[in-house]
């Protein structure tokens, strides 16, 4: 079985509940392999830890950048909470190795994987407010998400990626990007789209999100990194 001691070594937040901790690690795809455990899976944490998460960021966006009007703000927000650096950070941190996820999931080291990291990262917020309170889950979060803020800032990563392309897009080849939907996989409740975006006939990158427009955001930031309009 998974120690989960060595994250708490790592993190420096020693559980009262153990069994707390290791919920915020269980993908619900492990129980359906293991249903005789009496586990339950991360959801109803991630639900909690996704509202303390954006009670926390809010509050330090506002502090920090007093000049700044609400639609900004907002936009700094999104960037911030958003799934890829949420993943970015959780897989830093080394959460990856304490996934308990299904034989097949633990096979998929690609988008879905990104989207279980920042779930579980949000479920771990989570376990932490329950357990240790408000002040230790914003000391987990001011630790290791919000130094990502300069960056996103500098970069100009929290401007709406669409709007950039386009903006980019039009400026440098005179087209207007266009998407389609490339796949389109699992359940009607677990939806994942694949989504092209193309200059013209030309396909300069894949997105994939959980909805159409999710994958359009995605393929948006990777047609700006191939193309470093992000510097």
């Amino acid at each position: 079985m998974i120690d989960f001691g060595k994250f708490e070594e790592k993190t420096g937040i020693k559980f009262k509940d153990k069994r707390m901790l290791e919920q915020a690690f269980i993908h619900r795809s492990f129980l359906n392999e293991n249903s005789g455990l009496e586990l339950e899976h991360n959801e109803r944490l991630e639900f909690l830890g996704d509202a303390v998460l954006e009670l926390v960021v809010t509050n330090f966006l506002y502090k920090k950048y007093p000049d700044k009007n609400e639609g900004e703000l907002t936009a700094y927000r999104s960037a911030l909470v958003n799934a890829i650096i949420i993943a970015e950070v959780a897989s830093e941190i080394g959460m990856n190795e304490f996934l308990l996820l299904s034989k097949g999931e633990a096979k998929d080291t690609g988008k879905a994987r990104q989207y279980i990291l920042a779930n579980t990262f949000e479920a771990y917020v989570g376990a932490v407010y329950l357990d240790q309170g408000y002040d230790a889950a914003s000391g987990f979060i001011t630790k290791y998400l919000l130094p990502k803020t300069e960056e996103i800032v500098r970069k100009n990563l929290w401007r709406d990626a669409k709007s950039l392309v386009q903006e980019k897009a039009q400026e440098y080849f005179s087209v207007t990007p266009s998407y389609k939907v490339i796949k389109e996989t699992g359940p009607d409740h677990d939806k994942h789209f694949t989504i092209g975006i193309y200059f013209g006939s030309d396909l300069i990158a894949e997105g994939k999100g959980k909805s159409k427009q999710e994958g359009e955001q995605d393929a948006a930031k990777l047609a700006i990194l191939k193309n470093k309009w992000d510097k």
